[in-house]
């Protein structure tokens, strides 16, 4: 089946199945080592502490990666990301002794590198698979990578949690070390060559964006998966396991179920926005949607002021929180790629991930310092200014694709 199938297709489907492959180890590491060092005794600023490196080298990988791409094709850049994940996961197999922060912190950062190339190359490479004058294509192509992954991601967070409990920390990192080297020897044999490769080599100063629309769209990223952070990674899973008593396995289900329903919304995002006209969405759209998310954190902020059970308005606001961030992020997901210039696409792609990443770093520190000196409901009032903020910034995003387009000339 398989063969009858175009060539460009047959490459999306080899770099959505790297993808998520990768993504499925990177949802359970991250369970893995929060809930296990949690466990050992850390305190929440602790926990975030060691996910500091993974976000820090996330930026500094998202800016250098797609200035790497470019020169060395998407398909080097990809494989290499899933190498160095192999790589990190197996420094976790030390002794327990020799388990100390700093070294969790490193294995950390192999792992945020080895992730921002794998996404980096992912994205950026669908813009070189549909044609220009198909934007419904290529929206409905980024929905369904961002929300498969995400899904995915999803299924990592209860398979982190599950296997800690059944298996253990070790065993389990084992696992997966041993299957995603499977997948990068694939991955190796079947990727097109000099997928991506620039046809002027860039030069390092061409990092940085020269695009308004990039920047402008860089800057609203940043601040809502800041916005995210701020109250998911450290604050969220802490607080359902020591305030409201959930063990391993309720803790990874609910953080799975929710990244599986984000990444659901995600895919069908193309039909939520633009039905089925074929069409895609304009930059303006991200400002309405951006503002409605806001409302959130802080009706949620609120509702646990005044004594509403806690869980009952996590569960129901997570859930509003997530079909909403969904639909803002399957927008800004498919802006990046359009705005994007198809020669050396990962320059821009990768410049606007490091915003991303800068945004994660952001709400990583925060999650875990503001959740430890105020609470829960603070996090999340300063998930609802973020949002804020990155809803005042999309209100200046392009009305349309042709003026991005003179921009680049």
């Amino acid at each position: 089946m398989l063969a009858r199938l175009s060539s460009d297709v047959r490459q999306y489907l080899l770099i959505t199945g790297n993808y998520w492959a990768f993504t499925l180890t990177d949802g359970a590491l991250r369970t893995l080592v929060l809930l296990h060092f949690h466990e050992l005794g850390y305190s929440p600023l602790q926990v975030a502490l060691l996910f500091l490196f993974y976000e820090i080298f996330g930026v500094i990988t998202n800016l250098v990666g797609g200035w790497l791409g470019a020169r060395i094709g998407l398909n080097r850049t990809m494989n290499i990301g899933l190498a160095m994940q192999v790589a990190a996961l197996s420094m976790l197999l030390v002794p327990a002794a020799l388990l100390t922060v700093p070294w969790v912190m490193a294995a950390q950062a192999f792992s945020g590198i080895a992730k921002d190339l794998n996404k980096m190359s992912a994205k950026s490479s669908i813009k070189l698979l549909v044609p220009a004058d198909q934007q419904g294509t290529l929206f409905r192509w980024v929905a369904a990578l961002t929300g498969s992954k995400n899904a995915l991601k999803g299924i990592g967070f209860f398979l982190g949690g599950a296997l800690l409990t059944v298996i253990g920390f070790k065993a389990a990192v084992a696992a997966m070390a041993a299957a995603l080297a499977g997948v990068l020897i694939l991955s190796l044999a079947l990727l097109k060559r000099d997928l991506g490769k620039a046809k002027a080599k860039p030069k390092f100063r061409d990092i940085l964006s020269k695009s308004r629309a990039i920047n402008l769209l860089s800057a609203a990223r940043m601040f809502l998966f800041g916005a995210r952070d701020v109250w998911f990674v450290v604050a969220l899973p802490v607080f359902l396991a020591q305030s409201l008593g959930w063990d391993f396995w309720q803790v990874g289900s609910f953080l799975a179920a929710w990244i599986i329903g984000y990444g659901i919304v995600q895919s069908v995002a193309p039909i939520l926005l633009v039905g089925r006209s074929g069409t895609a969405p304009r930059g303006r759209e991200a400002f309405g949607w951006a503002a409605v998310l806001a409302v959130v954190p802080a009706a949620m902020a609120m509702l646990l002021a005044r004594q509403y059970p806690p869980q009952d308005v996590l569960l129901i606001g997570l859930a509003l929180f997530g079909v909403l961030f969904a639909i803002n992020s399957a927008l800004h997901s498919y802006l990046i790629v359009s705005y994007a210039q198809a020669d050396g696409v990962s320059l821009d792609v990768g410049f606007y991930y490091m915003a991303n990443a800068l945004g994660r770093l952001l709400g990583t520190v925060l999650s875990g310092w503001v959740f430890q000196s105020f609470g829960l409901g603070a996090c999340l009032w300063v998930s609802a200014a973020l949002v804020l903020l990155a809803a005042t910034v999309s209100s200046a995003l392009p009305r349309s694709l042709e003026s991005v387009q003179i921009e680049h000339g």
